[in-house]
């Protein structure tokens, strides 16, 4: 049973905002369904905006020489979204580590039927990369400012050797401004992987939900290895350097 939808969809400045997107064409699949990954797309673009509405713009970070990284989502879609359909996203934040914060987005048809949720961990870093405090004037986008939360992770056995490998190599479109890949290209790795492992059938399902752990970037040209599994009524996936260095972990599976 998914949650009940908000009588009025609107902004409820500082906690929350509400935007329209619509479905592109290029963002769909054969079945004329989204690609999920688009999910991961408009809420990191919605946090913007609200992080913006608050004085909290990219030249405030710029300034500073801060950044939020996204380490961890847990997606859970609860109806298809069709190409050229229009639905409103909401975000807010619920809570706050001392290098992090998590927000709570959702998707909603123009009728109020919610069509998806999303949490997601972000975690504050400097210029080096190196994870830094937050600071405490953005407690004052949650309602009680003291909200807190356990970061999420996906811990995953050993990769099988009846995994089913892919190689490949990182592409010019799959960067985002920072030169590394975007963290919705690593959701379409992972489907991409679902679909060589004979298990595209999977991605139509509703309500199913995804759990994605972010353990490093990959840069531009890298040579990837993916390999993905049955796991406890679901599938798994790992992806790695050549060296077995792990840069992304991740789950799906049906929801009852």
């Amino acid at each position: 049973m998914t949650p009940d939808a908000p009588a009025v969809l609107r902004d409820e400045l500082p906690y929350r905002i509400v935007r329209p997107f619509r479905v592109r064409f290029e963002e769909s699949t054969v079945s004329e369904t989204m690609r999920t990954a688009v999910y991961l797309a408009w809420v990191a673009d919605v946090a913007w905006q609200h992080s913006t509405e608050l004085g909290f713009g990219r030249d405030w970070y710029s300034a500073r020489g801060l950044f939020w990284l996204v380490r961890s989502i847990r997606l859970d879609v609860f109806a298809p979204v069709h190409t050229y359909a229009e639905v409103r996203v909401s975000t807010r934040v619920v809570g706050y580590r001392r290098i992090g914060a998590r927000r709570e987005c959702e998707v909603f048809a123009p009728s109020g039927e919610l069509l998806a949720h999303l949490e997601i961990d972000w975690v504050m870093v400097n210029e080096r990369g190196v994870p830094t405090r937050v600071p405490d004037d953005f407690r004052k986008f949650v309602v009680d400012g003291q909200a807190t939360f356990e970061m999420r992770k996906v811990a995953l056995p050993e990769s099988p050797p009846d995994a089913v490998e892919r190689r490949f190599r990182v592409h010019r479109r799959d960067l985002d401004p920072l030169d590394h890949v975007n963290n919705s290209v690593y959701l379409d790795y992972f489907e991409e992987a679902l679909e060589a492992a004979g298990q595209g059938e999977l991605l139509l399902v509703v309500p199913r939900r995804y759990v994605l752990d972010f353990a490093s970037s990959a840069a531009r040209d890298e040579l990837l290895v993916g390999r993905t599994w049955p796991l406890e009524g679901g599938w798994a996936y790992r992806l790695t350097r050549e060296d077995d260095t792990e840069i992304f972990r991740a789950r799906i599976e049906p929801l009852s």
